[in-house]
């Protein structure tokens, strides 16, 4: 259709209308082919004009009013119903658990045996935390490290070598004790440099480069012994024997320090390394070995739980355009707390994640303005109701979640813990708003200033919802942990930028890809005129800076408790793994999450 024929007809209508050449019902003929012409010239001139984002002709086709819609195109499972087809050996369980009763007594008694040296037992503590078998026995261990602490154990005797005194530094920092960072001033030198001597030290500066992941604002000693020990343990590894366990400790790492690394992931990879050093302690080895195995096929049964509630939920057919990412959510769940007294939690976080993954999808990668501002108002009432007031397509998956926290809520109602679903349904509301509003910005194509995309993000991350929630299978879990999360503590706030952060880092070149323009480095680009290369390396520095934030609440024991700290930290962990190298290892879990995957819920420790 041609603009001169448009023109052409136009001008013949007003020359009917104005001198009557044309009959009445000739008049009508050439105005109703004259707007079905305009109809048409219009939509082939809107097929020229720029699209945003990956938008398809399929999605226009699918959608009401023929809409365009945004598809991500994300990868299907990786599993498929690989979690639903485990069998469960009882004879199996019953005999780790009676190998493993007697190594907890032999433990026990070396923890609070009388005449062991204090180097002796914070390496036995170490030891017992790699193997990822210290969970047995925190009460010993917090009350041990608190009797050594208040020692006040002077490190400037030449007995403590720089292994000894960076590994008491980290394990005391982990445990909340606030150890000053003066004690590696006796390996500075008169230049303010350390010691030429110590770089060859291979195992002294691998515990001193571990310990520096556990410094706070304000520590530049500790900065700089970060960048003296990972420069120095690249180049001396290269000394070592290839198959020797302390040049594997160094390569792994390099590249997955351990403060930051998840605690199971970490316990499996220090099995295999202890079982090649020739000093190890055959029973703790054995302990670890079947504490491992047993503890996996809880995870197992668990994990299938929660792969045949998804297939039966069957959410993933009727919503292709979401990534399907069940197992990748439970070891999510895994890696916010792995012990066997959180079970019912895990399976409880899995589900939500899960269910917020959908909803994360529908508003980055599916929903029009007006389609998300419904289901956002329809979140924030919480009520079956509110189902009439939806897009046909997302009526399902508003009534399962409604339907999920129900039965959650009737199960903690049980124990007299209902109240807690307030707190729940309260985060989820915030995580809608905060969702609608980046998709507003990305659809409609506005750029916020930094800081209001960042204060947006740090709940659109959807940590804090998860965090919130992972309380929710807690049994011990208060209702001031509950007030204390709703109030966002500073260590929180931490967390929620990291997340963030990293997260914008990470899958920044994967968003520009698919066409998504308003994205966190593009706003701080936009507000401080710097190149992409400056603001990538900016928000990975404001990253490492909310760890150390983190670290210096960790030593304000008083301020949180146990339960809180930990989860915390263990969201944090998760996400320095999860995006590794600068991958997203959610949406592309091929590389970064399949191989832990593997380890934790398909392979067992040989014994």
């Amino acid at each position: 259709m041609s603009f001169g024929l448009l023109t052409v007809l136009t001008s013949k209508l007003c020359n009917t209308y104005m001198y009557g050449s044309e009959s009445f019902f000739q008049l009508i003929l050439s105005l109703y082919i004259y707007v079905r012409l305009l109809i048409i010239f219009l939509q082939k001139l809107h097929s020229f004009l720029p699209i945003p984002y990956n938008y398809t002709q399929e999605s226009m086709a699918s959608s009401p009013n023929h809409f365009r819609r945004p598809l991500a195109n994300f990868s299907p499972s990786l599993w498929g119903e690989h979690f639903l087809k485990h069998n469960f050996d009882s004879q199996v369980l019953e005999k780790h658990k009676k190998e493993i009763e007697g190594f907890k007594d032999e433990v026990r008694s070396q923890l609070s045996g009388k005449g062991i040296q204090m180097i002796d037992t914070m390496n036995l503590i170490d030891t017992l935390e790699r193997l990822g078998i210290a969970y047995h026995f925190q009460n010993e261990i917090a009350h041990k490290l608190q009797e050594i602490f208040n020692l006040n154990t002077n490190y400037d005797d030449e007995t403590y070598d720089l292994y000894t005194v960076a590994l008491h530094f980290r394990l005391f920092r982990q445990h909340g004790h606030h150890i000053s960072c003066d004690i590696f001033c006796k390996w500075i030198d008169k230049n303010g440099n350390f010691q030429e001597r110590i770089k060859n030290d291979v195992r002294g500066l691998l515990s001193l480069y571990e310990a520096t992941h556990l410094r706070i604002h304000g520590e530049t000693i500790l900065d700089d012994a970060f960048t003296f020990a990972a420069t120095n343990l690249k180049t001396t590894v290269h000394d070592l024997e290839p198959s020797s366990p302390l040049r594997k400790q160094v390569v792994h790492a390099l590249v997955q320090s351990l403060h930051l690394g998840c605690p199971r992931i970490e316990a499996r990879n220090f099995i295999s390394i202890y079982e090649e050093d020739e000093c190890n302690i055959d029973f703790l080895l054995r302990f670890a070995k079947f504490d491992y195995n047993q503890l996996q096929i809880l995870h197992k049964e668990e994990l299938q739980e929660v792969s045949r509630w998804w297939k039966e939920l069957n959410l993933i057919s009727k919503y292709s355009y979401a990534r399907d990412r069940v197992v990748e959510c439970f070891f999510w769940a895994t890696g916010v707390y792995y012990e066997p007294q959180y079970s019912r939690a895990r399976v409880m976080l899995a589900k939500l994640i899960a269910m917020t993954s959908i909803m994360d999808d529908t508003y980055d990668a599916y929903g029009t303005v007006e389609e998300l501002e419904a289901f956002t108002k329809a979140i924030e009432r919480w009520d079956i109701s509110e189902i009439d007031q939806l897009p046909e397509y997302i009526k399902d998956f508003y009534k399962a979640f409604l339907e999920l926290y129900q039965q959650i809520e009737a199960e903690l109602e049980k124990e007299g813990r209902s109240y807690t679903i307030t707190y729940a349904i309260d985060a989820l509301k915030e995580l809608a708003r905060s969702y609608n509003v980046e998709a507003k910005w990305f659809i409609q194509g506005e750029y916020p200033s930094f800081t209001e995309y960042l204060n947006n993000g740090l709940i659109s991350c959807s940590y804090y919802y998860h965090t919130m929630v992972s309380l929710l299978g807690m049994k011990f879990a208060t209702k001031n942990d509950f007030e204390c999360l709703y109030q966002k503590p500073k260590m929180l706030i931490a967390s929620l930028i990291n997340c963030r952060l990293t997260d914008d880092v990470a899958s920044y070149e994967v968003e520009k890809e698919r066409g998504q323009m308003v994205t966190g480095i593009e706003c701080y680009m936009k507000d401080n005129d710097v190149t992409k290369e400056r603001a990538l390396y900016e928000l990975g520095e404001m990253a490492k800076n909310a760890w150390k934030d983190i670290n210096q609440e960790c030593l304000k024991m008083s301020l949180y408790s146990k339960g809180v700290v930990e989860r915390i930290l263990n969201m944090s962990r998760l996400i320095d793994v999860a995006y590794k190298n600068n991958q997203d290892g959610y949406t592309h879990p091929q590389t970064n999450l399949k191989p832990h995957i593997l380890a934790l819920f398909v392979n067992p420790v040989p014994i």
